[in-house]
């Protein structure tokens, strides 16, 4: 298709196909290189009278003020949660310390399940030993007994189970029960248990129901210097007396804790990551009675690997559109500053720099007209003297026919028309130049 043409119809030809590939270089790259965040999550938390279903249950709350939908499911524990972000079935888990190996010293997901990273770590929960016996100081003194951790699948029978083939107790040696929570107080209250274990934030109901009980009393675990070193991810904390409330406990006891994790499945969208670490530093971000006033949430001593988009928002919280935005409207704005921007800068380009181009082609074809013009009208000029053959003056007289023909097919746009319009009489004029030298 000719210059002319092709500039003539600008819109049609260049204008309009170009704004087509940007719509489909622009879809594309959103849904394939940038897509939005799902507006689903999925977070598995604990039993329904633990920390962890509170907890999951506050996630849910602030999901959906920024605009997202939040889900649910309880869990008998932390090995039940760590499995469903290995098999994609929860967005975000709450995970015990410790369980990223089994003793034996084998990763917990098994090779080939999805990796999980960690939001952050967001509580500090004590192991909490409650007894009828007051002589129980050690947990070599659980074997034979009936023990309550919960279900066999919880992260309380995982840990307690753990600590006893450290101490060479056999799980076959304790008479184990699945109740937990306020079954499992309420049990220990009737001497049906001889011990109730259980791994949970001190403000827990089932710890603060224990601490209350008369008769039951909490174990002073001893040992537990050896304890921590060969299970780093546990820690000593003192409660300190009336911390609970009055009498809560009765005197400074010391404790053995382990962290809280908030782990996200492997491939969770980096900006649902970020909205997850904000959401923790609003729900945990006040003091507890083992950390102080924004101690918590951090990314310290985590078990398993962090999230790079976690760790910037606990380091310097939101940034950009989601620093002043609704969540989902900031992500739209995101999109559009990263696709929307160039491509538009782009297409913009494109459709002036082509037709200009065009035009300067059109231009440029006048211009070359214009000088062959100059070279016939200057060989007339200097030979004016000389004799020209009849083959000369035909072979001028073609071309100037041929310039003559080109230019009456050109379909010019109005601002050239003036240009073409000059060079058709200067065309004119040289052949009435051409006319009066074959005259003489």
């Amino acid at each position: 298709m000719k210059t002319a043409k092709i500039y003539q119809h600008r819109w049609a030809l260049i204008r309009v196909p170009i704004l087509a590939m940007l719509i489909v270089l622009g879809t594309l790259a959103w849904w394939q290189l940038y897509p939005m965040p799902p507006r689903h999550v999925v977070i598995s938390g604990g039993m329904p009278d633990g920390a962890y279903e509170a907890h999951a249950a506050r996630y849910a709350e602030a999901f959906g003020r920024h605009g997202m939908r939040a889900k649910t499911l309880g869990s008998p524990g932390s090995p039940v949660n760590l499995q469903r972000l290995g098999h994609g079935q929860a967005d975000l888990a709450l995970v015990q310390g410790g369980m990223a190996w089994t003793p034996d010293g084998s990763p917990t997901l098994p090779p080939g399940k999805a990796p999980v990273q960690t939001i952050a770590i967001v509580d500090t929960e004590g192991l909490w030993l409650f007894s009828r016996h007051t002589h129980i100081r050690s947990l070599t003194e659980l074997s034979g007994r009936r023990v309550a951790a919960g279900p066999i699948d919880s992260g309380h029978r995982h840990l307690l189970q753990r600590l006893l083939r450290h101490q060479r107790v056999a799980d076959s040696d304790v008479q184990w029960s699945s109740l937990s929570g306020l079954e499992a107080a309420r049990a220990l209250e009737r001497n049906a248990l001889d011990a109730v274990f259980l791994v949970a934030s001190p403000h827990a109901p089932v710890v603060m129901h224990l601490l209350r009980t008369p008769g039951v009393h909490l174990a002073r675990i001893e040992g537990a210097s050896a304890i921590i070193e060969h299970h780093p991810f546990l820690d000593a904390r003192l409660l300190p007396q009336d911390s609970l409330g009055k009498g809560l406990p009765a005197l400074d006891t010391p404790l053995l804790t382990t962290s809280t994790h908030l782990l996200a499945r492997g491939g969770l969208d980096p900006a649902v990551q970020r909205l997850a670490a904000a959401i923790t530093r609003e729900v945990h971000g006040g003091p507890q009675v083992f950390h102080h006033d924004g101690e918590l949430p951090n990314l310290r001593h985590t078990d398993f690997p962090p999230s790079p988009q976690a760790r910037q928002v606990l380091l310097r919280g939101l940034s950009g559109p989601e620093a002043w935005m609704p969540f989902v409207p900031a992500q739209w704005l995101q999109r559009l500053v990263v696709i929307g921007l160039p491509l538009s800068l782009l297409g913009i380009g494109l459709m002036h720099l082509i037709p200009a181009f065009l035009h300067w082609r059109l231009v440029a074809r006048l211009s070359s007209w214009y000088g062959e013009l100059k070279f016939i009208e200057h060989d007339l000029l200097v030979r004016r003297v000389v004799d020209v053959g009849g083959m000369e003056l035909s072979r001028i007289n073609a071309r100037l026919e041929a310039i003559m023909a080109a230019t009456a097919r050109m379909r010019l746009p109005p601002e050239l028309q003036p240009r073409w319009y000059t060079l058709r009489q200067h065309i004119a004029f040289v052949r009435s130049q051409l006319e009066r030298y074959r005259g003489r």
